[in-house]
């Protein structure tokens, strides 16, 4: 089983809330938020987070936008 850092937590929140990580991985999370009370309160704000902008309907972004937030986070990545 991975034992996570938090750094590395806030890595995989979004596939962890997703159910889209691996057993290991998953079981990984888990046992760190059971040690670590602040990443619990970080997962708690994010599950609120996703149920307050739940019935928002999507915005649109021109493919211009896209394209430069997709690439600044691919650079963000490997920075």
């Amino acid at each position: 089983m991975k034992r996570f850092t938090c750094g590395e937590l806030v890595e995989v929140i979004t596939a962890y809330l997703d159910d889209a990580l691996d057993q290991p991985s998953r079981a990984g999370v888990e046992l760190h938020l059971t040690c670590c009370e602040d990443c619990g309160h970080y997962v708690d704000q994010f599950r609120a987070t996703i149920r307050a902008l739940a019935d928002r309907p999507p915005e649109t972004l021109s493919d211009r936008t896209r394209e430069r937030l997709m690439s600044a986070f691919r650079n963000r990545r490997h920075a």
